[in-house]
């Protein structure tokens, strides 16, 4: 059965995201910084730093061994941290822009062939700052990064089936709150399951709760 790989498992959306996917019968990989299972019994785990490009290459490649040509790739990593303009250095906005989009640039293109060969598939990215704010300055150059990102990626493997789209998450995210990564995981969900015609490039979750099916 295909399955799906989540790159930056974290304990907020990536094991929400992880748990979802799972809960629908798919087999779960698990990519991150420190290789962990989140607590996640059965899902194998990958170490990889997504700023390092054959480490997050090795660790993709050793997914699909795992489970097959995914059917689904999550791109969850981000460097998230405030820095008001003219903060942070160059080396900062570097290694903030290597987590933040270009990560993702390497997993969609290094994923997505397969899924065209195989017939289709979804490659969607964690996005944020629906509105850039100067007090997060790396961050809101890095989610419009991802959102060009997205609509290249789209042009590129888009018309051989693969769907690739982002959630943009809003505000903080922890439980219990309008941000629960539980809710924002039902977003992936829907959007890996669209019909073709239906295909959304972006899903605001903006505090409300989406309708579970």
């Amino acid at each position: 059965m295909p399955g799906a790989v989540i790159v930056g498992a974290g304990p907020g959306i990536g094991r929400s995201v992880a748990l979802r996917f799972a809960k629908e019968g798919l087999p779960v990989a698990l990519i991150s910084r420190s290789g962990g299972t989140l607590g996640l019994e059965g899902m194998p785990a990958f170490r990889a730093d997504s700023a390092d490009e054959t480490e997050l290459r090795a660790a993709l490649d050793a997914a699909a061994a795992e489970l097959g040509t995914p059917d689904v790739v999550v791109y969850n990593a981000a460097i998230i941290r405030p820095d008001a303009p003219g903060e942070a250095t160059v080396r900062d906005h570097l290694d903030a822009w290597a987590v933040n989009v270009v990560g993702a640039l390497i997993t969609g293109a290094h994923v997505a062939p397969a899924m065209v060969g195989r017939g289709g598939g979804s490659f969607l990215i964690t996005g944020g700052m629906p509105e850039p704010k100067a007090a997060y300055t790396s961050l809101s150059l890095g989610k419009a990064g991802v959102r060009t990102l997205v609509r290249l990626l789209d042009e590129e493997y888009g018309p051989g089936g693969v769907h690739v789209a982002s959630v943009t998450v809003a505000g903080p995210v922890a439980p219990g709150t309008a941000f629960d990564p539980d809710d924002i995981a039902e977003h992936y969900w829907r959007l890996h399951t669209q019909p073709r015609d239906a295909w959304e490039q972006e899903i605001l979750h903006s505090g409300e709760p989406p309708a579970r099916p």
